[in-house]
């Protein structure tokens, strides 16, 4: 099982193929938002990568990311924990003034499906 380190919150396994977002919540603990329902819309989901970045991703984070003119940062409800990696949660529910972290995401990539971009 891979490995997702997350800053200031310690070491998780992850079950193979496991979308960030909900690693973070689930196994991570972490109040991470998804305002969108993990459909690569709102960017509420960000990460920062400290280790093991994924060189590939869908083309719906690649074109919002892009709209948003956002770089160093990765949607976690576009990636899948196949390999170990180390992020920042940097999208959090904690202070920022959002009543909840959003929709539960499903568990496969939204939208589907995923078309798949080197990075």
């Amino acid at each position: 099982m891979p490995k997702l380190t997350v800053e200031n919150a310690g070491e998780f396994e992850v079950p193979q193929g496991k979308r960030m977002v909900l690693a973070l919540e689930d196994e991570a603990g972490i109040d991470q938002l998804h305002a969108c329902g993990g459909n690569a819309r709102c960017t509420t989901c960000r990460v920062e990568f400290l280790a093991g970045e994924p060189q590939r991703l869908t083309q719906a984070e690649e074109t919002v990311l892009a709209a948003r003119g956002l770089s160093g940062v990765r949607l976690s409800c576009q990636i899948l924990c196949d390999h170990d990696m180390a992020v920042r949660a940097i999208s959090r529910l904690a202070g920022s003034g959002r009543k909840d972290v959003g929709q539960r995401p499903a568990d496969q990539i939204q939208p589907e499906p995923p078309i798949w971009l080197e990075k």
